[in-house]
């Protein structure tokens, strides 16, 4: 369960995985005289009403984070005392209640709002990303949109087995909009003056939330984060569980060594593409490795010889490409190559009780298909043939895009109400593939005029090397968003903390897509001065 930790810390997302957000040191001037913690009013934001508001006054020192499964408990020290300001929303007829908190710090405000986004089936935080916040004199906000944790979907059906719509449109934007409502108003009562910037912060599913503010309530926000996004929920989902569907249609099952043998192998055979051996793939979607390259290697994998076969190449083969209907038609891209893709991840797998491997499905996508698709919690993933899973590839396009794809590419008003949209994406992020957000980047440069005009108000940057949130601390991107919000200073690059396939860390600026980074032909390759920012030609 703590290696599912890792993994879910994006972001699940894993389709949101947990995470801290970042946050900039600079804490600017606004500083603010203590302020007494009473009940504050709220008005109810359009179509909800206000059935409870708590105010209770929180002391400085360690704020304990309580353990929700799979996360252990944790503590965070040093916060600052704050006001906690709990708020819970229900939608008339609905049945849903939903706590919108909103922590404020009695010293030292910075004058700024930050949001912080969820992860997996989690819409929001439980205090550790709260109280990060806090520490950097922000008000910070967050939402449970009246859902589960992390990995509980129980509420994603009623009583009669059918969706219930009213949650799920919580989950996927309702409740995130009425949270930026409810969080500027309480600033406003506490401090007697509103916020004079807003960010939403957010990695996974707190990404895919940033970017359903951006396209659906374009003023909720000055700057948003949104980091490795599940958009196109709809589809990935989906799509993330081909490898499962792969291995059980073969009945093939490589063990978490081989998987690690054929993506060493890809990596050394990739690394030189950018210029230099440095243990990083710039691109993995130029990587052409072929995997049957290691038919017959053996290898010592935990005291064993294991000899790696036809199937297992040909599994991974069709794992790196993606997911394809039976005449060949892409449906979605597949997990990039470098990626991890052993348990706990999307080709997890794990010994049966005749001690032969099955597969062990991660359980974000494995509970999308099961609930909102075959609307049976308790369905085994593990029967689904090539053509089931093309038709529930379709299905869940066209029941939920509209609701939660979150990959509307006309920002048009996100853009005419001066929001700025800042997003890295890992490289080898093995649980939301990558390519999915430089496809949508591309929609949205082909709606509105190109990527001059669009780099005015959101940039993508890539990340070599990089699991699913696994930046998340290693750059300064919420500084970077800052400045470019209230200075008008757009990043042309993010200097990262990178780790490459040796295991050692190197500093890197990563470029403004579609521009990419090329060895200079001298230097370090572990600096980040030894690099520079050219033009992608395939772009």
């Amino acid at each position: 369960m703590r290696r599912l930790l890792t993994v879910l810390a994006a972001g699940v997302p894993l389709a949101g995985a947990v995470f801290l957000p970042t946050a900039s040191a600079d804490t600017g001037s606004s500083a603010s005289a203590p302020r007494t913690c009473s009940s504050i009013g709220v008005k109810a934001p359009a179509g909800t009403e206000v059935e409870n508001v708590t105010s209770v006054s929180r002391p400085a020192g360690t704020v304990d984070v309580p353990a929700i499964p799979p996360l252990d408990a944790a503590q965070v020290p040093d916060v600052p005392a704050y006001c906690d300001v709990t708020v819970t929303l229900t939608h008339p007829g609905q049945g849903d209640h939903a706590k919108v908190k909103v922590w404020l710090p009695q010293n030292d405000w910075n004058g700024r709002l930050q949001t912080v986004g969820g992860s997996a089936y989690a819409a929001g935080d439980y205090g550790s990303g709260l109280a990060a916040a806090v520490k950097n004199g922000y008000a910070a906000a967050t939402t449970d949109a009246g859902v589960g944790t992390y990995l509980d979907t129980s509420w994603g059906l009623n009583s009669k087995g059918q969706v219930d719509t009213a949650l799920l449109e919580n989950f996927a934007s309702r409740s995130e909009h009425e949270t930026a409502v409810v969080a500027k108003e309480v600033i406003d009562g506490f401090y007697g003056r509103a916020a004079s910037y807003s960010y939403f912060n957010g990695c996974s599913t707190g990404g895919r939330q940033g970017y359903m503010e951006a396209q659906r309530h374009p003023d909720d926000y000055d700057g948003i984060l949104a980091n490795a996004p599940a958009i196109n929920w709809d589809e990935f989902e989906v799509a993330t569980l081909w490898p499962q569907v792969v291995m059980n249609e073969s009945k093939t099952y490589p063990t978490d060594c081989e998987f690690n043998a054929f993506n060493a192998a890809a990596v050394k055979a990739c690394d030189p593409l950018d210029g230099v051996k440095d243990g990083l793939v710039e691109d993995p979607n130029r990587c052409d490795f072929d995997p049957r390259k290691l038919i017959g290697t053996t290898l010592e994998c935990n005291g064993k010889q294991v000899t790696i076969t036809a199937a297992d190449a040909a599994v991974v083969r069709k794992i790196w490409d993606g997911p394809r209907t039976a005449s060949g038609s892409k449906l979605w891209s597949g997990v990039p190559i470098g990626a991890s893709l052993g348990f706990p991840n999307l080709a997890g797998t794990l010994p049966g009780t005749d001690g032969n491997l099955k597969g062990a499905p991660f359980p974000v996508p494995a509970s999308w298909v099961a609930t909102w698709l075959k609307k049976q919690p308790s369905f085994d993933v593990s029967t689904i043939t090539y053509s089931q899973f093309t038709q529930l590839f379709k299905q869940s396009q066209a029941e939920y895009d509209k609701v939660i794809g979150s990959d509307d590419p006309d920002l048009s008003a996100f853009r005419r109400s001066g929001g700025k949209l800042l997003t890295w994406h890992g490289q080898e992020d093995q649980l939301i593939p990558t390519q999915g957000t430089v496809q949508y980047r591309k929609q949205v440069e082909r709606k509105m005029g190109g990527a001059q005009r669009v780099d005015d108000f959101y940039r993508l940057f890539l990340a070599p090397g990089t699991a699913h949130c696994g930046l998340t601390g290693q750059t300064d991107d919420l500084g970077a968003l800052r400045t470019w919000v209230e200075h008008g200073k757009a990043p042309k690059t993010l200097t990262a903390t990178l780790t490459n396939s040796a295991g050692r860390q190197v500093t890197r600026d990563l470029c403004a897509y579609p521009m990419v980074s090329r060895y200079k032909g001298h230097g370090d390759p572990a600096a980040a001065d030894s690099f520079r920012c050219v033009r992608d030609t395939r772009h």
